[in-house]
């Protein structure tokens, strides 16, 4: 049996090869980027997206106001947000992922209250300063907050 040496039979030596492998390395990378975008583009908090407050949201909130009661992950948020102004949004980052490895019931809340420090990381030093500080505590939420702080 005679093989061919003839340059259409042989594989792998055509365009469609060369444009199959260059698929092959730039679709995963627009797949990541655009689910990542997504991602951050959604209002995980199940909160309404809208600033105004109803009646009873803020009926709510003034009742647990003058109760006294506070939960340990609003009076965390409160103390990260003070830190952030004095200080700056990455310690304020750091101490939230030290005190949701301290206390891990702390966990459920930490991509809200993340999202909360990179809307007042907008406020306090704008869009791109703030985006600066991001890194992956509680996921992307940092990021989330900056993003949504900008639309």
């Amino acid at each position: 049996m005679k093989h061919s040496t003839n340059p259409q039979t042989r594989r792998g030596r055509g365009p469609a090869r060369r444009i199959g492998r260059s698929l092959a390395l730039v679709l995963p990378v627009v797949l990541v980027l655009s689910g990542t975008l997504a991602v951050a583009r959604v209002n995980w908090s199940g909160a309404p997206s809208s600033p105004v407050l109803t009646a009873t949201d803020t009926a709510a909130s003034g009742a647990a106001s003058r109760a006294g009661a506070r939960a340990p992950h609003e009076v965390l948020r409160d103390q990260l947000l003070v830190e952030l102004q004095k200080e700056n949004p990455g310690v304020a980052l750091t101490h939230l992922q030290e005190a949701v490895n301290d206390r891990p019931s702390l966990a459920e809340h930490c991509a809200s209250i993340a999202r909360s420090l990179g809307k007042a990381a907008v406020r306090v030093y704008g869009p791109t300063k703030a985006q600066s500080y991001a890194r992956p505590v509680c996921d992307t939420s940092f990021a989330s907050g900056v993003v949504n702080a900008n639309t």
